[in-house]
């Protein structure tokens, strides 16, 4: 019997551009320290023809954690990849210039212009057992991954502002775009900048919309921005990435078949490569295990106007640059 491609051009294409590239295992990849990765995003490294993936990383194999704390108190985490990101090798932590060892690193956001990479990294001035801390975010810069300096904290009028994701818009200038866990009219904020330094935030990005961990990404000649609303991620697109249409289902919500992957999708990152677009996320571990989390991957699909994913077939993987 003949398999039936649904929505024939696109369906047909995209099944055989999944089939190039390398099966990436689940999961694809846990840290060997603590075994909570999670907030993943990836860059590729110019100098030594490699991915490199950076994580917020939680002590989630810590005994004895007082409320909270476990997800406070660690160094953002570093995996490799010299196969197209198909299989991942732990690379250690990322050493920040700033603050001091009890300081909180989360939600890396790392972009490459003009031959220099800029951090926007989520701080947390310490660690503690609630949720009650100030955050901020700080710019850093780099030449080649590893060594970092400290250029700014962001002025975005909250001393609560997380999980930074920054697109370049066609005029040549920068949108970042942010959790404000202030907000009283949607946690979705943005702000503004010409040179990746001064930043002016514009307020709301989406009025009512709640989540975290925003990623923008531009593909199939729009804007999207997916958001981890803890009911799997939402999905938005936008020709101008200033008005937002959310599309009626999530992504990820639906728990995986697959032991490491029976959880909601979070936080997510997308890499775009040679037309294709792949998803990664975090997952929490089961019952036993749920303050563990394993890094996933998933190859999106685009059907119908709107963005699809199905976490239980093979993904092949192929990122190229």
């Amino acid at each position: 019997m003949k398999r039936v491609c649904l929505f024939v051009t696109v369906g047909c294409a995209l099944a055989l551009a999944q089939q190039t590239g390398r099966i990436a295992p689940k999961p694809l990849f846990r840290d060997p320290v603590y075994d909570g990765a999670a907030d993943p995003v990836l860059a590729w490294d110019r100098a030594g023809r490699k991915w490199i993936m950076f994580y917020t990383n939680r002590r989630a194999n810590m005994t004895g954690a007082d409320g909270v704390s476990w997800v406070h108190g660690t160094r953002i985490g570093m995996a490799e990849s010299t196969d197209g990101g198909a299989t991942w090798t732990y690379a250690g932590t990322v050493q920040i210039p700033f603050g001091t060892d009890e300081f909180t690193h989360w939600a890396p956001e790392v972009i490459d212009h003009d031959g220099t990479y800029h951090m926007y990294l989520s701080i947390v001035p310490g660690i503690f057992r609630d949720w009650n801390a100030s955050r901020s975010i700080i710019h850093l810069t780099s030449k080649d991954l590893h060594k970092w300096e400290y250029r700014s904290t962001l002025d975005l009028g909250s001393d609560r502002v997380i999980d930074a994701s920054v697109a370049q818009l066609p005029d040549g200038a920068f949108r970042m775009w942010y959790k404000n866990e202030r907000a009283r009219d949607g946690s979705i904020y943005y702000a503004d900048s010409t040179d990746l330094d001064h930043w002016t935030s514009k307020g709301t990005a989406i009025r009512g919309a709640r989540g975290e961990g925003p990623k923008i990404f531009h593909w199939k000649d729009r804007y999207w921005m997916l958001v981890d609303v803890w009911d799997g991620i939402a999905v938005y697109q936008s020709a101008d990435c200033l008005n937002w249409k959310r599309q009626p289902a999530n992504l990820l919500k639906d728990p995986g078949a697959i032991a490491t992957d029976q959880a909601k999708g979070g936080h997510v990152d997308v890499v775009v490569s040679g037309g294709r677009a792949y998803l990664f996320y975090f997952v929490h571990q089961p019952a036993e295990l749920q303050r563990h989390s394993a890094i996933q991957v998933v190859e999106l699909e685009y059907a119908a106007g709107d963005l699809h994913c199905d976490r239980n077939r093979p993904t092949h993987i192929e990122l190229t640059q």
